[in-house]
């Protein structure tokens, strides 16, 4: 009798969302480059590029696996489907010095900036790296992802594949 009552409410539940719940979008918060620039990350989100935010930090091995992985086909994507990736990383103001030698060590031709400060991982709500995000052409947060194991990048590249295609 309590399973039934307690799926009534959730059904009825269902309903009570809103048929068009606001679009997820990037926030206005700035986050720096390696040369210590301050950059708006909504304008990573209003270019009409699909755009996948890494959130990764030096320490983090499966962080570099998984943009390892990425830089081997990243090439391709970028000719293929017009994508870009920024590459952020959460390391503190004491490990920054070791982003630009591990990034120049592994060859990734890919963007790096820095939340050091974490503003933006606390915006976007999540705790654990490595952390990728999907913004479509529109600038709307359409995929977040947790976590790496390896052939996730090809998953990722079926996503952006459908979106380049819509």
């Amino acid at each position: 009798m309590k399973f039934s009552i307690l799926v009534s409410i959730l059904a009825s539940s269902l309903f009570l969302l809103p048929a068009d719940a606001p679009v997820k979008t990037l926030p206005d918060i700035e986050v720096k480059t390696l040369d210590g620039k301050s950059v708006n990350i909504q304008s990573y989100g209003e270019n009409g590029k699909i755009t996948i935010l890494s959130f990764w930090a030096t320490w983090c091995s499966p962080c570099k696996r998984e943009l390892d992985a990425i830089s081997e086909l990243y090439p391709e994507w970028v000719d293929s489907y017009n994508v870009e990736l920024i590459a952020i990383t959460t390391d503190d103001a004491r490990a920054l010095s070791k982003v630009k030698p591990l990034v120049a060590q592994k060859g990734w031709e890919f963007e790096i900036l820095s939340d050091s400060k974490r503003q933006l991982q606390q915006a976007l709500n999540f705790q654990a790296i490595p952390q990728t995000f999907v913004i479509n052409k529109d600038g709307h947060i359409v995929s977040q992802h947790e976590g790496y194991k390896p052939g996730d990048e090809y998953e990722l590249e079926d996503e952006i594949k459908k979106l380049a295609e819509e």
